[in-house]
């Protein structure tokens, strides 16, 4: 099998702890829209993830963020789906990344990365992208610049029983799956 059509996985990072935000309704809607090939896999939840305290960490890490960690040192790239709240990223998301980031394997140098944003205002969490991305910097994660998926009014988008409906929604995130899973079979030669 060659390196252009091995199956990849990608893990995928929530940044709402809200069990039916917007947001984990796009996350859920991920894996049908992926090519062929790719598999998409949910992290644990950022909920489970204790403030960030390098007392703590001297301890040990916790299980939930070292679960994480196994499952990102083995995917091909992670996608983030997350809400802007205040112009920025959830607290509770960059605790995680902090968390993550301390992990000796470092399970997210490399990596490939996709955002996806969803808001109900109008220009779909666009502020908070752009903060995640200086955050990916210091990681190391390679982020995809195009195509860039920012859900505005995705109350709209989104139906009472929490399925994306949208199809231009829906069309632009599995461009953008099929963008990274071109972009990982190029990293990982």
């Amino acid at each position: 099998m060659s390196m252009t059509d091995r199956p990849l996985c990608f893990a995928v990072l929530v940044g709402s702890l809200r069990k039916n935000s917007y947001n984990a309704a796009v996350a859920r809607a991920l894996p049908a829209l992926a090519p062929a090939g790719v598999t998409i896999e949910t992290l644990g939840s950022i909920g489970d993830i204790p403030h960030y305290d390098a007392d703590l960490q001297a301890e040990g890490f916790p299980d939930a963020v070292t679960e994480m960690g196994v499952t990102l040192q083995r995917a091909d790239g992670v996608i983030i789906v997350t809400p802007e709240y205040n112009y920025s990223i959830p607290g509770a998301l960059k605790n995680t990344i902090d968390w993550l980031s301390r992990l000796p394997d470092t399970p997210l140098a490399g990596k490939v990365a996709a955002i996806i944003t969803a808001s109900p205002g109008a220009i779909g969490g666009a502020r908070a992208q752009y903060h995640l991305r200086q955050t990916m910097v210091f990681l190391d994660l390679h982020v995809l610049n195009k195509p860039e998926v920012m859900i505005g009014a995705c109350a709209a988008k989104i139906d009472e029983q929490g399925r994306l409906h949208d199809q231009p929604t829906r069309d632009i995130i599995a461009r953008q799956i099929s963008t990274l899973a071109e972009r990982a079979r190029r990293y990982n030669r």
